[in-house]
């Protein structure tokens, strides 16, 4: 960073005095124009380590594209250097766009200096040939990954965050539904306002309506004072809501109340009060299931699902698993103060194969238990053991999975023969099987 010298282009004379006082005593010479026709000249006559570039300028040039047209001039000129695209909230489609483009990273306006400075030293480090994990990051929240499912997912929050729609995360347990939910807050227009995190799964009833609504002194037997609710605490602000999909139908006539008509009446109270939200809800339940009128409202899913999340399972992310092996082996070393190993190319194959029951949160414990026994240069196959929890949960789920499909193939059987009077032969030939092959299956279900 004391070294580099920084071009910064943005038509926006303030932006260029922020930047120039930000860095004036962190790198060694900032370079800042107005016009992005001058670039080509300014490359030309003196080295520049990084371009800080805006996304939209007032020019006739490209309009409305302006960004990635100078992004695509400068990695013809001068390909090797770094360029950070600025943007603002309405044009972060473009911005996630320049990244595909050949742009490093992109910052949002109005920044934090420190999130400001961080991508500088990163781009910079990488640029000179240090090691950088890929990440997508947004209002400080990082997102580690390049797969496509990733790169797609962050596109979508970007669209949705600056938002009032309500949105509903849908992901395995350990894919970072949390985190999501955070980087979408984050990115509200709602960001300075109260954030308020409810896990309302482990509610029951009469917690539930206290937790959420608040309650006036002397509702029950242990209200000794009156409490304002989540609803209440959020207002003007955001809601998050996890586990939604584990709460009972008594407890979802009650939320849907509230959200229909935008007020919560305390327990021990008669007065409605009026609240204002942003609502995030988490499930791990599959919204087929959801959508199951016995488990879950279907007006109540419309209610929250105005857009839906889908946070997809590690197993389906490809390489983005060795990244981050590599960010946690970097975070746990300098935790145990330890020296970080290198991935051993068996341990990358088998981190690699692993099916990830526990999804993110498993991979994270077991890089920091191998971690924390390992004391060579090299992180082999055997430092790495997967959690037996999970494991076992695999084995319970594939048993199930077996039985309810055995359950189908017996249940079909069942319909066919008693369609057709009994009649083997006329069954076996609309199931696609020989005589034999059922004879087989009747003795196994012993029909």
């Amino acid at each position: 960073m004391k070294h580099a010298r920084i071009l910064v282009i943005d038509d926006d004379p303030d932006v260029l005095t922020a930047v120039k006082l930000l860095l004036k005593r962190e790198v060694n010479e900032v370079i800042a124009d107005k016009n992005p026709e001058n670039i080509p000249a300014i490359l030309s006559r003196q080295p520049i380590d990084l371009v800080l570039l805006d996304m939209n300028f007032k020019s006739a040039i490209n309009t409305g594209n302006e960004g990635l047209y100078w992004l695509n001039r400068i990695k013809s000129l001068r390909p090797e250097i770094p360029v950070i695209m600025i943007t603002a909230y309405g044009a972060i489609d473009l911005a996630v766009a320049s990244l595909k483009q050949g742009a490093t990273d992109f910052i949002v306006k109005p920044w934090q200096n420190e999130h400001l400075l961080n991508v500088l030293a990163d781009s910079l480090s990488h640029k000179n040939g240090k090691k950088k994990i890929h990440k997508v990051q947004i209002a400080g929240t990082d997102m580690i990954g390049e797969s496509d499912v990733m790169k797609n997912l962050m596109h979508k929050i970007t669209k949705i965050a600056p938002t009032d729609a309500n949105i509903l995360i849908l992901g395995e347990n350990g894919t970072g539904k949390d985190v999501i939910a955070d980087m979408i807050q984050r990115e509200s227009k709602r960001a300075t306002m109260p954030y308020v995190k409810v896990d309302v799964g482990a509610l029951t009833d009469t917690l539930f309506e206290s937790e959420l609504f608040g309650h006036k002194k002397g509702a029950f037997t242990d209200a000794r004072d009156d409490r304002a609710g989540r609803f209440e605490a959020a207002d003007k602000g955001t809601l998050f809501l996890d586990e939604i999909g584990n709460i009972s139908l008594q407890q979802q006539a009650k939320l849907l109340s509230v959200l229909q008509s935008r007020k919560v009446i305390p327990l021990g109270s008669n007065t409605p009060i009026p609240i204002d939200i942003r609502l995030l809800c988490a499930t791990n339940v599959p919204l087929s299931a959801l959508a199951d009128e016995s488990r879950f409202r279907k007006d109540l899913i419309y209610r929250i699902n105005t857009v839906e999340v889908q946070v997809p399972p590690l197993r389906e992310r490809g390489n983005d698993i060795l990244l981050l092996a590599n960010h946690f082996i970097e975070k746990y070393a300098d935790k145990y103060a330890k020296a970080a190993p290198r991935l051993d190319k068996g341990t990358a194959e088998k981190l690699l194969n692993h099916h990830y029951p526990g999804n993110v949160r498993e991979l994270q414990y077991s890089i920091e238990r191998a971690i924390i026994m390992c004391d060579s240069e090299v992180l082999l196959p055997e430092d790495v053991i997967f959690s037996p929890i999970e494991q076992a949960s695999k084995q319970i789920m594939h048993e199930q999975d077996a039985y309810n499909l055995s359950e189908m193939e017996k249940n079909a059987i069942l319909k066919v023969i008693e369609k057709h009077n009994g009649n083997i032969s006329k069954a076996s030939q609309e199931l696609g099987l020989t005589r034999t092959a059922l004879y087989r299956r009747l003795s196994k279900y012993n029909i």
